[in-house]
């Protein structure tokens, strides 16, 4: 059987430039996360405290229009959420 040949390695290999990290400058959010849970909760309750107490509370007046500002406070959590980072 006869022997592979051995690949030779060329002599003017040059390995490509190294790439220089850059720094990226990343502004603080902490506030995000926690505006954005208490838009969730805050929306939920609304919602909640609205079914439990058959539509006496949070809002009197409201009246069924109450779901709709509970899920107003879920969207603006979502709203939120867009400037997490």
């Amino acid at each position: 059987m006869p022997k592979s040949r051995i690949r030779k390695k060329a002599d003017d290999y040059t390995p490509p430039a190294t790439k220089k990290a850059t720094n990226i400058k990343l502004t603080s959010r902490s506030w995000v996360a926690p505006v954005m849970l208490a838009m969730f909760l805050i929306g939920l309750a609304w919602i909640v405290v609205f079914y439990v107490t058959d539509g006496q509370l949070p809002i009197d007046p409201l009246g069924n229009w109450n779901i709709v500002v509970g899920f107003g406070f879920i969207a603006a959590g979502f709203g939120v959420s867009t400037q997490w980072k």
